[in-house]
């Protein structure tokens, strides 16, 4: 591999952009169609580009999923979203030339499609339908994490671990249908999502485990009853 990016400039040939209806804000990730820059692969942990670094290309999630994640002022790490298949990166920090504020890995093995960022300032400048695409994609995105942080806030640990595997079994799902109870994620990701403690993770997850809703090995977690964890999910239950 190359290491983490900065990404240096690629011959990139012009870019064929289809308009984008009002209608069709709801598949903006889908949306940013420009002609393919470079393609780049990640093993699952490889750094992809790092926090406080300025880029001039963004990227499109073709394959695998992708943690954006930042350091807590205590210096725990806290995984701010997972990005699955069709996810955009750093699109924002592009349209305003700034340095990206998180730090972007592989959580799964992933491939990834990388964009020069001028093509979509063009584009941002002349299309008021792709502005309010990007602006609502990332409006949905701030709107999903203040809704994680206010239910956090008012929840448990147990209930707040159900509801992150329900919610992360989605996010895997977009790139693996198929296997849509299982989640390919270490007890430190976990712990770092919720954000919480890896001790009392793994304390909840025995729980978990020893009430047959969950199984699995050390980086993979399997969903074997999902009406019963969405039970935990919806309680109040507090793990001691």
């Amino acid at each position: 591999m190359d290491g983490p990016i900065p990404i240096r400039d690629y011959s990139v040939s012009r870019a064929l952009v289809p308009r984008l209806g009002g209608e069709r804000r709801a598949a903006a990730d889908d949306e940013f169609d420009f002609c393919r820059s470079s393609v780049r692969t990640f093993r699952r942990g490889e750094v992809i580009a790092m926090a406080g670094v300025r880029i001039d290309k963004f990227a499109r999630v073709q394959h695998g999923l992708v943690i954006a994640s930042t350091v807590l002022p205590d210096g725990r790490e806290f995984i701010v979203e997972i990005i699955p298949k069709a996810g955009i990166i750093g699109e924002l920090e592009v349209l305003r030339k700034q340095t990206l504020s998180l730090e972007y890995r592989a959580a799964t093995d992933c491939e990834l499609h990388f964009f020069e960022g001028r093509l979509l300032r063009e584009r941002y400048a002349s299309d008021p339908d792709f502005q309010e695409a990007v602006l609502f994609k990332a409006l949905a995105r701030v709107s999903e994490l203040e809704l994680r942080i206010i239910s956090n806030a008012g929840s448990s640990l147990q209930s707040r671990l159900a509801s992150t595997l329900l919610r992360l079994s989605k996010v895997y799902s977009k790139d693996t249908p198929s296997s849509q109870d299982e989640l390919i994620i270490s007890q430190h990701e976990l712990a770092a999502t919720l954000p919480a403690s890896r001790e009392k993770v793994n304390k909840c997850l025995r729980r978990l485990r020893e009430s047959k809703i969950i199984d699995g090995a050390q980086g993979r977690i399997r969903i074997l009853n999902r009406k019963a964890l969405q039970d935990y999910a919806d309680s109040t239950f507090s793990a001691k």
